[in-house]
């Protein structure tokens, strides 16, 4: 009972919204987490595509015309670049997300990664040449 204990609160000290600026590291971070929000929403024009698929001829122009739009490409264009920042950033941590494990062996990173880029290749590749790309 000897030891008397403080009545003064533990004030901690809250870090300021722009704590990611001070690493590259955590920056990448950010703007990685940033990408899942342009996904969404591209997502969500997708969906009221297929919407407007169903609701026929007319509905289905419109949506078509509505893509033409110049803020609707530079969408698309952001997205796309976006999409592409997550697909790298997500191969290239592949390999630490999820080791390839042979017995005591553990594959190296390159063929983690590298096996990753070849099946986006060739399932891009597989999907353009069914939808009459090629």
């Amino acid at each position: 009972m000897g030891e008397k204990m403080s009545r003064r609160p533990y004030v901690r000290e809250v870090p300021p919204t722009s704590w990611y600026f001070r690493m590259p590291r955590y920056m990448r971070y950010m703007t990685r987490e940033v990408t899942s929000i342009f996904i969404g929403i591209y997502t969500v024009i997708l969906l009221v595509g297929l919407a407007r698929l169903q609701a026929g001829p007319e509905a289905w122009a419109g949506y078509l015309e509505a893509l033409k739009t110049p803020g609707s490409v530079v969408f698309h264009l952001l997205a796309l670049a976006f999409a592409l920042y997550n697909s790298f950033t997500w191969f290239n941590v592949a390999p630490k997300a999820l080791p390839l494990q042979f017995g005591e062996d553990i594959a190296p990173d390159s063929v983690v990664a590298g096996g990753h880029y070849a099946v986006w290749i060739v399932l891009s590749v597989f999907i353009l040449f069914w939808a009459g790309v090629f």
